[in-house]
C-alpha cells in the first residue's frame, strides 16, 4: 500500500501535473492511504505530520521546512531537499505504523495538549475515508469541504500555476 500525509491534496496532484498521467494518478490517489485525509474526514480539520510525530516522541528536522523545499531545489540544494523528503517519508511511515498498532492517531494540539482520533479499523484508503459521515464542524468559522482535496479526482480541470512562479494560484487550467 502507498501511505502519505496529504498525498491526495499535494503529492498526487504534483505527480499528475508533472507526468501528464492524470487517470493513473487519480486511481493511485483513490486507492492509497492518506493519513491526513482520513483524519480530516473524521474530524473536519487537518493536522500536521509533525503534530502527530511529536505526540509519539518524534519530530521533523528543524533545518528544512517543506514550504522552502521548492526554493532550495531551484537553488541547486538537491541533497538537502532529498534528505528532507527521505526523512518525511520515514516519519510518515513511523506515525502510520504507531497509529495502526495503537488503533488511534495522537497529536499535539495547538494548545499544547495531547488528543487522539480512534482508528478502530486501521487506516482507510481515500475512497473508504470519503464514505465516513461528515463530522460536526458547526463550531468552525470557515470549515473546509472535502472537495478541497478531492475535486481534482473528478474533473478535467485543476488549480495550476498561471504565472511561471512556484506560487500556486487559483486559476483553473485545462490539461
Amino acid at each position: 500500500s502507498i501511505i502519505t500525509h496529504n498525498g491526495l491534496g499535494f503529492d498526487f496532484v504534483i505527480l499528475a501535473e508533472e507526468s501528464g498521467q492524470w487517470e493513473e494518478c487519480r486511481q493511485l490517489a483513490k486507492g492509497h492511504i492518506d493519513m491526513m485525509f482520513h483524519f480530516f474526514c473524521g474530524k473536519g480539520f487537518p493536522i500536521r505530520l509533525n503534530a502527530a510525530a511529536n505526540a509519539i516522541g518524534l519530530s521533523k528536522p528543524a533545518d528544512v521546512d517543506g514550504s522552502v523545499a521548492p526554493l532550495l531545489w531551484k537553488q541547486g540544494e538537491y541533497k538537502t531537499v532529498l534528505d528532507y523528503v527521505a526523512q518525511d517519508c520515514r516519519l510518515t511511515l513511523e506515525v502510520a505504523e504507531a497509529s495502526e498498532r495503537a488503533k488511534r492517531i495522537t497529536w499535539i494540539t495547538k494548545k499544547g495538549t495531547t488528543s487522539w482520533f480512534d482508528l478502530p479499523n486501521g487506516w482507510l484508503t481515500v475512497e473508504e475515508a470519503e464514505q465516513l459521515p461528515l463530522p460536526d464542524t458547526s463550531w468552525m468559522d470557515k470549515p473546509w469541504a472535502r472537495s478541497k482535496f478531492t475535486d481534482w479526482l473528478r474533473t478535467d480541470r485543476i488549480i495550476c500555476n498561471s504565472n511561471g512562479s512556484d506560487e500556486r494560484n487559483e486559476k483553473t487550467c485545462l490539461y
